[in-house]
């Protein structure tokens, strides 16, 4: 009897053939040989429909190279795929309704909007969400700038700080608008009137694209940089969640997000700390909320939306070390971790979607076994 076989789902990133992550796939590959776990990669495109067969990406770990190789489906799927303006995005959504009867380490979680309101619902949360509303007019930017002197808007299905908006009510009345398009570059800042706000904003067709506005928190150390924290919640081999790690995000110079991918820089969360809040004891009883608050999040939007094995939470604190859960990413890379250098995370943080597949693998098996057991015990009921 083989070994069960997780196949890892993802998209290419053109109609080369690319697959993003590749380099991670290779050490989850190795990691998973490791505890008895085969892994393959796959993307909608490579299906046979007709026969139930993938024609999937396989790395040899012996020889340290990628291969194609034909095989029948996976007893579990780990879904990597990203939101992606393409036609690989439609025959992703096609595959999931094909096949969404199968066993997913991890379901979809519903964009940024939902999801806030999701969590508005319990009172848990509500004091940790910066206050948030739909652009469906010009009025939703207007109330909240009006109520904030800082706010963010953000496209509803937006990734890595790519179309987002910072706009700051200056001493003079003016607003300055930051923020970077939909390839990431950095606009150039511009100050202009409450009057001439909205036609400046005419060109991002805020409504069209589907913005939120969001209550801004100030972030800004003594340099001028903005800086986050990117929380990795995990489930575990015993199918529990637990904080794999919490890293500090310090954002590229007039950058108004702190994205990795938009030039940030990574560091320990308790460095970060140190620089924001200063004082040790305080520090510590913020790391142990942020993690309870990870935990709780991670617990209620898998109650809420289904099976989920990892998500990712951006948290910002302010002065006074309150925490704000901004945005949770349920595809969330691991780069974070390396280059803070918390090495050991990173190592976990890949292997532990593994060992919780073993384990959902394991329980899967562990039902079956009672059922034929019971049915055998009495065999006429």
């Amino acid at each position: 009897m083989g070994l069960p076989v997780l196949g890892i789902l993802t998209l290419y990133l053109n109609d080369n053939g690319a697959l993003e992550e590749r380099p991670i796939y290779q050490r989850m590959t190795l990691a998973g040989k490791k505890i008895g776990l085969d892994v393959f990669v796959f993307t909608p495109s490579d299906v046979n429909y007709k026969q139930n067969r993938i024609h999937a990406h396989v790395y040899n770990t012996a020889t340290k190279s990628w291969s194609r190789k034909w095989s029948s489906f996976p007893h579990m799927i780990y879904d990597r795929c990203r939101i992606q303006r393409s036609h690989r995005f439609e025959q992703l959504l096609h595959f999931r309704k094909q096949y969404g009867h199968l066993t997913f380490l991890n379901r979809v979680l519903r964009n940024k909007w939902t999801v806030y309101k999701t969590m508005r619902k319990d009172e848990r949360f509500r004091a940790n969400l910066p206050h948030t509303r739909m652009y469906e007019s010009q009025k939703d930017l207007t109330d909240m700038i009006r109520k904030y002197p800082l706010v963010y808007l953000k496209p509803i299905n937006g990734t890595g700080g790519r179309g987002i908006l910072r706009i700051e009510k200056n001493q003079d009345g003016t607003y300055l608008i930051q923020g970077r398009d939909q390839s990431r570059r950095i606009i150039s800042p511009v100050r202009v009137p409450l009057s001439a706000l909205h036609s400046r904003l005419a060109s991002w067709n805020l409504k069209g694209n589907r913005y939120l506005v969001q209550q801004g928190i100030q972030l800004k150390l003594s340099n001028g940089r903005v800086h986050d924290y990117r929380m990795l919640v995990q489930k575990n081999g015993s199918g529990a969640w637990e904080v794999t790690g919490c890293a500090g995000r310090i954002g590229a110079p007039r950058s108004i997000t702190s994205n990795l991918h938009g030039g940030g820089e990574a560091v320990t969360m308790k460095a970060l700390l140190e620089r924001w809040i200063g004082k040790e004891d305080s520090i510590e009883k913020i790391m142990r909320t942020a993690e309870e608050l990870g935990v709780q999040t991670s617990s209620f939007l898998e109650q809420s939306y289904g099976r989920l094995c990892e998500l990712a939470l951006d948290l910002a604190i302010d002065r006074k070390g309150h925490i704000w859960l901004l945005e949770v990413n349920p595809k969330p890379a691991r780069e974070v971790f390396i280059q803070a250098g918390e090495k050991e995370t990173y190592r976990r943080a890949i292997e532990k979607p593994l060992e919780y597949a073993l384990w959902l693998y394991n329980q899967k098996k562990l039902r079956k076994e009672k059922a034929a057991t019971r049915e055998e015990t009495n065999p006429d009921t």
